[in-house]
């Protein structure tokens, strides 16, 4: 298909193993895109100095297409503390489905007439960013019974056995 590949093993070698991806990904910046475009083409979704209902409201309609967003009151609230303890600087990131650009997983894909509703809004400060959810999302989905960990060993030569 001509698309620029490049392998990711960060999970098996750690930062090494994502050289290759990284190199790639900074050579397709650098020469524009796959239409042509150079890469002074890029523009953020929002400006900075907006509040973080307005950047969350630009993430929805400009990248999701939505027609608006709903806050839910508890949201409300923590959007005015956060930006109280002077938080409101930073950039949002949302929590939503993967399987649609809405927050309704049923919404398969690029639907159209949606708004997005935001139930919860929390600071990721070690990371430097706050983080929108909404929808029904779960930042930590549920776990098996029985971790991975339970099936991974060393040898006593020192092979790790039970990875993959």
């Amino acid at each position: 298909l001509g698309v620029n590949v490049a392998l990711s093993e960060v999970w098996a070698k750690g930062g090494e193993g994502g050289l290759a991806l990284a190199d790639e990904v900074v050579a397709l910046c650098e020469s524009g895109d796959e239409a042509g475009r150079s890469a002074e083409t890029f523009s953020f979704s929002y400006e900075s100095d907006l509040s973080i209902a307005e950047k969350i409201e630009a993430i929805a309609r400009r990248v999701y297409r939505a027609d608006g967003v709903v806050f839910e009151p508890a949201a409300q609230k923590e959007i005015a503390q956060l930006e109280a303890l002077g938080f409101g600087d930073m950039p949002v990131c949302m929590a939503k489905t993967q399987y649609s650009f809405s927050d309704d997983a049923t919404k398969l894909g690029a639907p159209r007439d949606f708004t997005v509703t935001v139930r919860q809004v929390k600071v990721s400060a070690g990371a430097g960013f706050i983080v929108a959810l909404t929808g029904s999302i779960m930042t930590m989905p549920g776990l098996g019974k029985a971790p991975a960990a339970h099936k991974i060993d060393v040898l006593e030569d020192g092979t790790i056995v039970g990875l993959f």
